[in-house]
């Protein structure tokens, strides 16, 4: 009764007995009435044996013979059996199948008998014993859970991977896009040098073209067609039957549906809208990739840049940075639930554009605001732990 139903379907597998019992515990209150009828059977026939060997051999000493009795049952037939079955409950189980099936089989008008009157009091109770059936079923939480807690023979990196896949649904595409400040693009009022300089540089399969603004948006290039793109910029000719067409994600969809979505339309690049077709970032493949597997060497490089450590364990960075990349940088936990970024943190908390040399607390975080760039904070320092006393 106590073993793993998971680990019981691994050795079902090769071993016929691990089939058994999981087909034994399909009906747990047929099992465990075969058990405990059998139990009781044993207990009471050696307590009327042994009543009769100390009415016969020691004048009628029944007290001796119950402390007697209840000793050996406890040694032998409780707290030792006991003990190797919680050890060992899945090799255990296999090997007591084909005794467990048997006394199924011969008990079974019995079980039957007793079934019925204990299914009428199970009723009052309003207890069902085919539920037991589903408790090894997992939720999302607690397979994270048994992962974190009980995944040792597991990598740790392949342990992140798969709680960074169980937790795919919960995060939306808001969570990881790149904010719409930060996209890089080609922008075709712009000089031909300055469009050959960020294909050249993007490490992007596709990049949007637009005119003066993100907003105004033409198309896609995919790189395998700059040359011909280049070509009609210094020509000065309509590229927008060169360029493919721009799909459009909105910002709430969860990251799972849009990798599907993805791998559905082969497309790795869409520009995320609010409620109100606002474009407020881009999202591509890499980044859910990224999500999974975590960042790789490069990246890592520039989180450090990014977050500058300083002396006291404070960080120094931009209000662009996302909350969620550096809480996940120094396992922090900053409030994320509204605003992506600490620019927009900081001007929800204070319901206004920040001031520098503002210090605001919020939780267990102080910010200091240092320096202001268009109305955006260029500089900010956050350290944990400085709530005032």
């Amino acid at each position: 009764m106590a073993s793993n139903k998971v680990k019981l379907r691994n050795l079902s597998k090769d071993a016929k007995g691990a089939k058994r019992a999981l087909k034994l515990l399909q009906r747990p209150d047929i099992l465990l009435s075969s058990i405990l009828i059998s139990n009781n059977f044993a207990n009471i026939l050696a307590s009327a044996i042994v009543t009769i060997m100390m009415i016969d051999y020691f004048d009628g000493n029944v007290l001796l013979g119950s402390i007697i009795l209840t000793l050996v049952i406890l040694i032998f037939s409780e707290i030792t059996p006991k003990t190797i079955a919680s050890v060992y409950p899945e090799s255990f189980a296999t090997k007591s199948s084909w005794m467990l099936k048997i006394l199924v089989i011969l008990l079974k008008p019995l079980v039957w008998l007793t079934n019925i009157v204990s299914s009428r009091l199970l009723k009052i109770f309003n207890v069902d014993p085919l539920g037991s059936a589903t408790n090894d079923n997992l939720n999302s939480d607690e397979l994270r859970t048994l992962l974190d807690e009980h995944g040792d023979l597991i990598p740790e990196q392949s342990r992140e991977m798969l709680s960074s896949i169980l937790g795919m649904e919960e995060l939306t595409v808001e969570d990881i896009m790149t904010p719409h400040a930060e996209i890089i693009g080609i922008d075709i009022t712009q000089s031909l040098d300055e469009a050959q300089k960020i294909i050249e540089s993007s490490y992007y399969s596709r990049l949007p073209v637009f005119k003066k603004s993100i907003d105004n948006i033409i198309g896609m290039l995919h790189l395998k067609d700059s040359y011909q793109f280049i070509e009609a910029l210094e020509a000065r000719l309509d590229v927008k039957n060169i360029l493919l067409e721009t799909t459009f994600i909105s910002q709430s969809t969860t990251i799972s549906t849009q990798l599907n979505q993805f791998q559905q339309k082969d497309n790795n690049l869409s520009l995320v809208v609010d409620e109100y077709g606002e474009i407020q970032g881009l999202l591509t493949m890499e980044d859910i990739f990224t999500e999974i597997v975590g960042k790789f060497g490069g990246e890592k490089d520039e989180l450090e840049k990014e977050f500058t450590k300083l002396k006291g364990g404070a960080i120094l960075t931009d209000g662009n940075s996302k909350i969620r990349d550096l809480n996940n940088y120094l396992n922090w936990k900053i409030p994320e639930e509204s605003s992506k970024t600490i620019n927009g943190l900081m001007t929800e908390y204070l319901d206004q554009i920040p001031q520098a040399n503002l210090c605001i607390e919020i939780e267990d975080y102080r910010f200091e605001i240092l320096e202001l760039e268009d109305n955006l904070i260029s500089k900010i320092k956050i350290k944990k732990g400085a709530k005032a006393p």
